[in-house]
């Protein structure tokens, strides 16, 4: 029996009644989006497990190849080998999805870098337990050969992390603040109910934060550039969480993949509806409000947003690029012109060469999955340590 109905209808129920029980009710956009993508029953990553991948709502690189997690995995071993080679290192994988690229990670640090491999520690953080529970299964094999554990940010003891904190694709999914220019002031857009469904109403900003969160990226949103009804969004949910993963970190690297742009591509006067985007069955839109729990929900990331956090916790920006180049740098063109020079013996061997081929160049198309930011930062490195380049970083 679908149940997928009746799922959207009590988390629906349930907003509603967080909304009705708040003292002007009406809640935030973040927290809207917090209950719709993360709620421990009803919420789209708790519940839609089975919607990430090719027949899906939407597909991440390690879907599309291997050679994904097996290059990431390259560079985590250099990075093993700039810290000096320590006999616990750790890697912290943030939001694993369905463990694909944990496997893959696992698989080309034990088959390309076996000394790496015998020092490593497998970290987990995982909010949504379905997505905990596919991970576990997927990588049961491996944990006779390698420590895998599940913890969340908050069981990490500071400043027990040497080795590298990464993600792909997770800081997009953190809930947003929706802000908009009303009579050159800035605004917030918060949720309310109505008999018919959910609507917005304006007020003014819930944090002080909202507007310093411009100021400290540059931004000066009361230029006669921008329009009256600029609407876009605040990621203070990513600076929290960038804050606190500094914390953990003794000596070494965060790695974040995400799609996104520097602050002032970002704020374009003419990106005036922001970047909030809701997938569905590979289709997307903008309406957050129908579809709930049922809807991937994201906002493009800022990157400079990232950076100069960083640069408040103790962090330094090693490098900032696009995927395309990151792969590339670390042996993605390489692996093409292997796979030209395959000597095939029959139509299924063409065949495969051809789909792997194709998932290459999806990697790294600019026009998609190749233009994703790569932003690279350290904590506690010495100066020979930062000052010698990442093989991601370095041109190919």
């Amino acid at each position: 029996m679908n149940d997928l109905p009746d799922r959207t209808s009590d988390l629906s129920s349930l907003i509603t009644q967080q909304i009705l029980h708040s003292s002007e009710c009406r809640i935030s956009f973040a927290e809207y989006m917090e209950m719709a993508l993360y709620h421990p029953h009803y919420g789209y990553y708790a519940a839609n497990r089975g919607k990430i991948g090719a027949h899906g709502d939407f597909l991440t690189s390690p879907h599309l190849a291997v050679d994904f997690g097996e290059l990431l995995a390259k560079q985590f071993a250099e990075m093993w080998q700039i810290l000096g080679q320590p006999q616990s290192f750790t890697l912290v994988e943030i939001g694993a999805g369905q463990g694909l690229l944990a496997a893959d990670v696992l698989s080309g640090l034990q088959r390309h870098h076996p000394d790496c491999f015998a020092c490593l520690d497998y970290v987990i953080v995982e909010k949504a337990a379905a997505l905990m529970a596919e991970q576990q299964q997927r990588l049961k094999s491996w944990q006779a050969k390698v420590k895998i554990e599940w913890r969340s940010l908050d069981e990490i003891p500071a400043h027990s992390i040497t080795g590298c904190v990464f993600s792909n694709e997770l800081i997009d999914a953190f809930p947003v603040h929706l802000v908009t220019l009303t009579d050159r002031k800035l605004q917030e857009i918060y949720v309310t109910a109505q008999p018919n469904g959910f609507a917005e109403v304006i007020d003014e900003p819930s944090t002080s934060r909202l507007t310093d969160y411009f100021d400290l990226n540059g931004i000066d949103l009361f230029s006669p550039n921008y329009p009256d009804g600029y609407r876009t969004e605040v990621n203070l949910a990513a600076l929290d969480w960038l804050s606190l993963v500094c914390d953990r970190i003794q000596r070494g690297y965060i790695l974040t993949i995400d799609y996104g742009y520097t602050a002032t591509r970002y704020y374009n006067p003419r990106r005036s509806q922001g970047t909030l985007q809701c997938y569905y069955q590979h289709s997307h839109h903008n309406n957050p409000y129908i579809n709930v729990g049922q809807q991937d929900i994201t906002a493009h990331v800022d990157f400079t947003a990232l950076e100069g956090q960083g640069d408040r916790c103790g962090l330094k920006t090693l490098g900032f690029t696009q995927q395309g180049l990151f792969l590339m740098a670390l042996g993605l063109s390489d692996r093409l012109t292997a796979l030209s020079q395959i000597d095939a013996k029959n139509a299924q061997d063409i065949q495969n060469a051809i789909l792997r081929r194709d998932a290459l160049h999806q990697l790294m198309n600019p026009m998609g999955l190749g233009n994703f930011g790569v932003l690279i930062q350290s904590k506690g490195l010495t100066k020979q340590e930062t000052e010698r380049p990442l093989i991601g970083l370095r041109e190919f």
